[in-house]
Parts: C-alpha cells; structure tokens; sequence
C-alpha cells in the first residue's frame, strides 16, 4: 500500500467531523484501500479472460465469470438481462506478410466482424483511398484480383503533447463550464444518411473482384485497433478486412507508388458464433431497507475491443465497480435506497446495453426516422432525435447513476451535465474524499458512454473524472491496452471513492434535483445551410 493513500485516507478522517463520528464511512476507506482486490479482479477480467467483444465466447466467460464474483461476496439479485444484438465474433490467430519484394512480417489485424481468408491469401496491393461514394467512379475497373488499401497514407503523426499526463487544478477548473445546448437534426440525419456507407463500399468492392481490403492504424508507434462494426445478422463483409500498422502501411504506399505494387499474404483465422444473437448486461444489489426509496446505480462496460486485453477501457471501470460492490458487502452497509451494480454490453458498438435498460426500465422514445430505428450505430444517433421521451413506471425510481469509464486514473470528481441544480448535493456526497483529489464537481456536460442516454430522458446520471494518464493518447482501443498499464493505486482510490458516493446518495435524505422531462428542442439555428453532401 503506497504511503500517500494511507495519508490521505487519515487526512480525509480527520478534515470532516461528519466521517469521525461514522463508522461505516471509515470502513469503507479501510476496506478499499487496506484490503483491496480491485487490481485482482482486473487481472481475472484481462490476463485471464482477455479481450470482450460483445457476444464473443470471452464475453460470455466473462459474463458467468463476473457473477460468480457477485456471488462470492454475497450481493443479490445477481442476474443478467438480453438484448438482441447480433454475431459473435473472435480471431484464432491472424498474420499478414509482405512477399513480394522483399518478405517481412506486418503488424497487422483482422477488423473486427469481416470473414475469414482460406487458407492464405496472396495478392497484389492497390492503393485506392475511398471515403464517399463519389470515390467510387475513380477506381472502377482497377481492383479486381487486389487487396484494396482504402486509406490515404498520410506521411506520419508524430504526438505534439506528453503521452502521459494528470489534471492539475487549472484543468479542472476549465471543465467548469455551462455548455449551450445545439440542435441540429440536418447534422444528425446527415451522420445516419453516412452509417450504410461500409455496406455501399463492401458491394463495390465485391463487383469489382476485389480480394481483401485494408486499412491504416489511425495511431503511429505500431499501435493496432481492428474496431468494425458490421455485426449484425446478414451484414457481414463479403470479404476480409485488415487494419496495418500505420509505418508498415506507409512502407506498402511507398512500395507501391515506385512500382511494382508490393504482394500480400494475408491469413486471417477468425470464427463466427450465432448461437445467441442477444448480447446480456450483468446487474448485483445490496438491497434496501426501504422499497419505497428506489435505488442508486453504479456500471461500467464490460465489453471491450480486441487488439489488445480491453484493460483501460474498460476492466479498470468494471473492476473498480465491482470492486466498490464487494466493498459495501464487505462491510455489512443496510442502506435506505437499494444499490445496483451494472455491467454492460454493447457500449463500443453504439452504447447498446444501457439504452436497452433504458428502454425496458426507465423511458421510451417515440419512432423518430426509419434511418434512426436501425441496430448499432443507427440506433446511437437516431436514439435522443426520438420524441416524445415517455416514462415507464420506474422512471423515478432510479434516484442517481454513476459511470466509471475513462481508463485506471485517479477520480477527480464528476461532471454535473449542465445541472447546476445538483453540484452542491454531489460535492456533498463527495466531501470525504476531496483530501484523496476526489472533490470536485464541474457543471460541463460530457459524452461517449452509458450515462447518456439516462441523461438524454431526464434521469440523473453522471460519469467521473478521471486523470487521463495515457488513455488518450496510445491506449483507448490500442492494442497496448493491457494490465500494464492500469495503475493500482489509482484504482484503489477510485472503488473507495466510488463504494462511499453510492452510500451517501443511498442514505441521503435528499434526491438529486432533474431537469424537467426532455421535450423536442427547437433547431438552435434555422437560418444555417448544409455545407454540401456526404456522397
């Protein structure tokens, strides 16, 4: 246990006379950061059971092996709840070489959700940067017998900040800003018209005989992401996909520029699974003692990508979630409200698993445009253009929802989401951590993960702060996202900070303060022109 926790556990005992006289809260402290098994739960979630694309076999391991866990330490009402989702998807082992002319191994990756090669492919490369469909006509009657290099090579991205780096009090000062909400449903149809552009690329590609397709890794340093999202059910690629390390994908460009093109040999051994085609969030309890009081939230997702172990983003959140459930089991908390843990699915594919909560406990949304009630991707965007939001009957049950998902850094606080009404409760709830960095509460709305669409309804939910650490710069959906780079004490302060935040709003007599119900906005600016289309 490194000495600056323990001194800041003591310094937060002592600054609040509240924590001194309650022995649950000093418990809680004690429990997380003495007694900790944060960091062996997340060697169980990456070391052992490795990266969790929704629906692969190591997903579903990874849901029984997390309710086991639940069960250890005695929470309740551990179960899980479907959603219909689409294939399952992992890679047995993948290699892509240049042969030809000279051979040398590439740092390479199947995309995620494309077919298998037969054995091994090999053929010439062609590089043909196709991003809108107007790109099609240039390259028509060019690539038949080729492995298309779809991305423009760019000559390099040197990073211009530090790679590793903590919030410092004037960070966290600048994220205290109202944010004015813009309405823009031209914008939002324009981002659903482009989503079935991968289907228009993958019929072009296959009438004109293309063999395989490639990518560039949007990071240099040989980092690798392999993210796709064709994963549903009859919408498969017709042929495979591999993402390359940008400085062997630059090596290929330049190769092919002089002449001859360079030739590939491309294996890719990867499997479907349709045995379930409904992908399954994983929820626990410590129950209430009052079942008039509704209950208190906590998740994080427990899907990842697969070119690394899914370690920052995200079994540093899931494990920090469990880890504050074993906690407030460890040491025996009644709390008023009941406290639910949340494990999602879906998140990397459009935030699925917690707008299928959302839909079946909390709100509906009306039918909105037939682009917007697609799967995946169509859903994320076409989901808060619905209207009206109507509430279900649990709608004001769910009282507060914290989310944990940017990577293993320190928590810092938590965003408001443009309700000022509720910072002084929130930075009430945090008080006793503040002497661990934990106490701010900025207004500034933030995105990208499973409290949005909560928020999007009316329902108070909030993601924490977090120090950012590497997780911008080379780790978030890297293949470098493994164990090494969670940072333990970090995640010991955050479980602690975590498991006393959901007690506090569990006991509190106050309810957080929500928004009035979400109604249609108007267009925040009428007069505004489309820039062009996206064809």
């Amino acid at each position: 246990m490194r000495r600056h926790l323990l001194l800041a556990a003591t310094a937060a005992l002592i600054a609040s006379p509240a924590i001194a006289q309650d022995g649950t809260t000093a418990r809680i402290i004690d429990e997380g950061l003495n007694h900790s098994q944060v960091m062996v739960t997340a060697q169980g979630l990456t070391d052992v059971i490795g990266p969790r694309l929704t629906n692969s076999p190591a997903m579903r391991k990874a849901e029984g092996w997390t309710q086991d866990r639940f069960r250890e330490w005695g929470l309740k009402n551990i179960h899980k709840e479907g959603f219909p989702f689409g294939r399952g998807w992992s890679i047995e082992r993948s290699s892509v070489r240049m042969v030809t002319p000279r051979a040398i191994q590439l740092t390479a990756i199947p995309i995620a959700w494309t077919p298998a090669t037969t054995g091994a492919l090999t053929a010439p490369v062609i590089v043909a940067p196709i991003g809108k469909i107007r790109d099609f006509d240039k390259w028509r009657g060019q690539l038949r017998g080729k492995v298309v290099m779809l991305t423009a090579p760019g000559t390099g991205d040197e990073p211009d900040e530090a790679p590793f780096r903590r919030l410092s009090g004037e960070d966290l000062g600048k994220l205290d800003q109202y944010q004015l909400p813009h309405n823009d449903p031209e914008a939002t149809d324009r981002r659903l018209k482009r989503l079935d552009f991968q289907q228009k690329l993958d019929a072009f590609l296959k009438a004109e005989g293309a063999v395989a397709f490639a990518t560039i890794s949007y990071r240099d340093g040989k980092l690798l992401h392999g993210e796709g999202y064709m994963f549903g059910v009859g919408e498969t690629p017709s042929m495979p996909g591999v993402q390359i390390a940008a400085e062997d994908y630059r090596r290929l460009a330049r190769l092919a520029k002089i002449g001859p093109a360079p030739t590939l040999e491309i294996v890719s051994d990867v499997r479907f699974d349709d045995s379930d085609v409904n992908a399954y969030n994983v929820f626990a309890e410590i129950p209430g003692t009052d079942p008039k009081a509704g209950y208190v939230m906590a998740g994080a997702h427990l899907d990842s990508w697969v070119a690394g172990d899914g370690a920052a983003d995200n079994a540093a959140g899931s494990a920090m979630v469990m880890e504050a459930a074993r906690i407030l089991a460890a040491t025996g908390v009644r709390p008023k409200r009941t406290i639910r843990f949340a494990l999602w699915a879906g998140e990397e594919q459009g935030i699925l698993g917690s707008m299928a909560y959302v839909e079946k406990h909390l709100a509906t949304r009306g039918a909105g445009t037939a682009l917007g009630n697609g799967q995946g991707m169509q859903r994320y965007y076409g989901f808060a253009n619905r209207w009206p939001v109507t509430p279900l009957p649990g709608y004001r049950d769910l009282t507060a929802y914290f989310n944990i998902d940017n990577g293993s850094g320190k928590l810092r606080g938590l965003y408001a989401e443009n309700n000022p009404a509720a910072v002084p409760l929130l930075r009430d709830w945090l008080s006793p951590f503040a002497t661990m960095g934990a106490g701010t509460v900025v207004v500034r709305p933030t995105g990208g993960t499973d409290h949005v669409f909560m928020q999007s309804v009316g329902v108070p939910g909030f993601q924490f702060i977090q120090d950012p650490l590497d997780y911008g710069s080379r780790i978030h959906h890297s293949s470098a996202d493994t164990f090494d780079h969670l940072k333990g004490d970090d995640m010991r302060q955050g479980a602690t900070v975590l498991a006393g935040v959901l007690l506090a709003a569990a006991d509190s007599d106050k309810v957080l303060p929500r928004p009035p119900l979400p109604t249609k906005p108007a267009v925040t600016d009428p007069f505004a022109y489309s820039d062009g289309d996206d064809d």
